[in-house]
């Protein structure tokens, strides 16, 4: 029965009051509660019914495959167009001279090099020297790339249906925005070349960003001046011009177009000095038109491409996955995993019967069709028709352009990922945990590369989680006073702990990997090691029967014993001492957790020792944070009851979730001596049972 009272008063508060008997789980599962009664459904029925198509899961299905659609219908012209104009052409510019994402471009190169190396086209030249067939190698490279294109499509297209994408939830936001600064880490290094005229080789696999380096260092003295006066002039022009937008973003009507000005400025400077000739300064050059006829990808290379393919499939999709997670938590936003693999997917293997090449999001890209206005899909949509139209028609134009420009364009908009290294002191004054995961998978993506430290870090994140469930906090609970609350006695004043009643809290679920810590923690914490008491009891007895017997040997007349005044401490464990008297002596025993005085001497030793071995007479174990359990922490827990009934100590349960309870009752765990009337359903109710079962005092006020 349940009572509200609202006061007059407005600034009282609202009380409740509830009379009910005190519930155990036997009594809820046969009185209280009744399982409502379930037809189970056929095989056949099931797999009718998933088939079955009506309007409304067939606009569901569509909408969820072309997500565009929700959309489009409803787009804001006035509000997104022009942005979308300005970040489509802006971004499409930049696509033009260079791979889309480094690292999987240089992920591809690496077996293309392998599937068709130089000394495969090899001939000899009319000196008896070797000489390579470029043209013949690189048609060759060609075929192997689209066929890896297309395999890595298959991949992630099967991936997305089977609905992989979950794999995504393992993508913490720390590991993400160490993961992304990592990455932007490596495009910056890769740019650095450009931006100062410098010609290097190209490097793959772990410590590529340190080779990067030592080469440029190493060539640093052939820098190009006039390339370095153009880069750095182009960046700080770009970051003049991120810095008023983002001043005035309130007051301008448009972000200003850094990015367009400077490529139309730069290329118009180049083409009239004639740079590349005159002054060295590498630039665009010679952009290939036209499209290639469709042609069918080389399936013979399948066997020898899938470990590639699928090693650049889950780098592709982490990549893309990570930069949509980054802009989402950004702008608020959610992303599916499933849709995302499935658009790379279809994209990859559609496009490459048009000798394309793996797509993937790219970091700088994305930044730049962000940071100057885009807002929608119409953004990309512009940049691939400008990419087209520039491949098919117009490439000549954007030849002159300096390739230091696309630098100073691509490192400055890094900026903003550059910034994530804030999160280190945030990090480090809310979660040593997550800090540890943001520097793992930052210097593992950094020195192992992006596909190596990807794999470190997700399992580093992992392990993390198995760490917290191996250290989790632990406590005893005491009662505030006049409530049915609990909280940690060491923690709050106000919590007071039960006499005789113990209330143990440890938050985790229980299994395999955490049961015997478990255990451990359970004893530390209250004091209460069963095998240590009957040991201490044991050696007590053993004590007490030799002394008893060397009196005897003394004085066979004398009828009066001594007594052994045993004092159990349950923190500090067991001790004795052993008092002499004549015929009157005080015991100081405990009796059902009190401790009475004036005992009179027992008949034996035998007796006395029976007396109890500790205050404590109950303990409840809070499973309220108990999410599941396996075979082996059912065990655990009943070995533990077991174990201190030894000591006449009980053992109860309580806030054990519903579905805790049916995995409970799988596992076997209600047989003897384990009864359902030892779970409870809260801890004031476990709490109200053990006061009224021992005729002992309780927590004040217990209501």
């Amino acid at each position: 029965m349940e009572h509200v009272t609202v006061s007059e008063e407005p600034s009282a508060a609202l009380m409740y009051h509830v009379e009910r008997p005190v519930f155990n789980e036997g009594y809820i599962d046969s009185e209280l509660l009744h399982r409502k009664k379930r037809t189970s459904k056929s095989l056949q029925r099931r797999i009718a019914e998933h088939l079955r198509c009506s309007s409304e899961k067939a606009k569901s299905v569509v909408f969820g495959f072309l997500p565009i659609l929700t959309w489009l219908p409803s787009y804001p012209l006035k509000q997104y167009l022009f942005g979308d104009i300005v970040s489509g052409i802006s971004t499409g510019v930049m696509q033009l001279p260079q791979g889309t994402f480094a690292v999987i471009s240089l992920m591809i190169g690496g077996v293309a090099v392998r599937e068709a190396p130089d000394s495969m086209f090899a001939v000899n030249g009319t000196n008896a020297s070797q000489v390579v067939d470029f043209e013949a190698r690189d048609a060759r490279r060609v075929e192997v790339v689209v066929a890896l294109t297309t395999l890595v499509g298959i991949i992630q297209l099967v991936l997305g249906l089977l609905r992989f994408g979950f794999l995504a939830i393992y993508l913490t936001e720390p590991l993400v925005r160490g993961f992304t600064t990592a990455a932007a880490v490596h495009v910056s290094v890769s740019q650095i070349k450009y931006l100062l005229g410098v010609h290097t080789a190209r490097f793959n696999g772990p410590l590529s960003v340190v080779y990067s380096l030592d080469a440029v260092f190493r060539n640093i003295a052939s820098t190009n001046v006039v390339t370095l006066i153009i880069g750095l002039v182009c960046t700080v022009f770009l970051y003049f011009i991120k810095d008023l937008n983002e001043r005035f973003k309130k007051k301008l009507p448009i972000p200003i177009p850094g990015e367009i000005i400077v490529v139309i400025v730069s290329t118009g400077i180049s083409y009239g000095m004639v740079m590349s000739e005159n002054y060295g300064v590498e630039v665009v050059g010679k952009i290939p038109t036209g499209l290639l006829p469709p042609k069918i990808p080389d399936f013979s290379v399948f066997p020898n491409l899938f470990p590639d393919a699928f090693a650049i499939s889950v780098v592709g999709f982490s990549i893309a996955i990570s930069l949509a997670k980054t802009f989402a938590l950004k702008h608020g936003y959610s992303v599916d995993g499933n849709q995302e693999l499935i658009a790379l997917g279809l994209c990859n293997f559609m496009s490459s019967f048009f000798h394309t090449f793996v797509v993937t999001a790219s970091m700088s890209r994305s930044l730049v069709q962000e940071s100057t206005g885009g807002h929608t899909e119409i953004a990309g949509l512009l940049a691939s028709i400008l990419v087209l139209l520039v491949v098919v028609a117009i490439g000549f134009v954007f030849q002159p352009l300096p390739t230091t420009v696309l630098a100073a364009i691509i490192m400055v908009n890094l900026l903003g990922m550059f910034k994530q290294l804030k999160d280190i002191p945030a990090l480090w004054r809310t979660s040593k945990i997550e800090l540890a995961i943001w520097l793992v998978s930052f210097f593992a993506s950094v020195l192992l590369g992006l596909d190596y430290g990807l794999v470190v870090a997700m399992g580093f994140a992992i392990l993390t989680v198995i760490y917290r469930t191996q250290c989790p906090k632990n406590a005893l609970l005491g009662q505030i006073p006049d409530t049915g609350l609990y909280f940690d006695v060491d923690e709050y004043e106000e919590a007071e702990e039960c006499s005789g009643i113990k209330i143990f809290f440890f938050y985790t679920s229980i299994y395999f990997a955490n049961s015997d810590l478990y255990v451990s923690a359970l004893k530390a914490k209250t004091g209460i090691d069963p095998a240590k008491l009957l040991a201490g009891r044991k050696s007590q007895i053993k004590y007490a029967k030799r002394d008893n017997g060397e009196r005897k040997a003394v004085n066979h007349c004398s009828s009066v014993k001594k007594n052994a005044v045993v004092l159990l401490d349950v923190e500090l464990g067991v001790t004795h001492e052993v008092v002499a008297g004549p015929k009157k002596q005080m015991d100081h025993v405990y009796n059902n957790g009190q401790m009475n005085e004036n005992h009179t001497e027992s008949d034996s030793e035998d007796d006395f020792f029976l007396q109890r071995l500790t205050p404590i007479h109950t303990i409840i174990l809070d499973f309220t944070p108990v999410n599941f359990i396996d075979s082996v922490g059912a065990k655990c827990i009943k070995s533990v009851i077991k174990e201190f009934a030894t000591v006449d100590v009980k053992v109860v349960l309580a806030g054990c979730s519903r579905t805790l309870l049916s995995d409970l009752r799988t596992l076997k765990f209600f047989c003897e001596p384990v009864t359902p009337d030892l779970i409870f359903p809260t801890i004031h109710d476990a709490v109200l049972h053990c006061k009224h079962s021992r005729d002992v005092p309780v927590c004040p006020d217990v209501q």
